[in-house]
């Protein structure tokens, strides 16, 4: 006679149903740029129109390996999230890197660009 779901798991072992749920969290964060789009319901055409490229531009991101952060950033926008990027570096907390992930960040100024950087008068420049 068939067992259904239920009573494999009702029979588990708890610390069995902690590891397989701890597994299946892990396997939801990890979704590839296509599944993101999906789980919004989103198609490649409407994704395509508000990232101002054709369908097939949508298509070839999705399948990329490795792409420009902006890309990356535009994509995920356009999806309606932000992206943030964070850095765990051995024996420190993580933290979130700054001036990466956002089409909203200023460049900075000449004189903000830190030690050795002229401004156009030092350099000769016309001001």
């Amino acid at each position: 006679m068939p067992v259904t779901l239920d009573e494999l798991l009702n029979e588990m072992p708890p610390d069995r149903l902690a590891r397989i749920e701890a597994l299946a969290q892990e396997m939801r964060a990890e979704l590839t740029l296509r599944e993101m789009r999906r789980l919004r319901k989103i198609s490649q055409a409407s994704l395509a129109k508000k990232l101002k490229i054709g369908q097939e531009g949508v298509s070839r991101i999705e399948r990329r390996q490795d792409m420009n952060i902006s890309t990356l950033v535009n994509y995920i926008e356009g999806l309606g999230g932000k992206l943030s990027f964070v850095v765990d570096m051995p024996g420190q907390q993580p933290f979130v890197m700054a001036g990466l992930g956002s089409r909203t960040g200023k460049k900075k100024s000449k004189k903000n660009a830190g030690p050795g950087a002229k401004s156009k008068a030092e350099s000769g420049s016309a001001v």
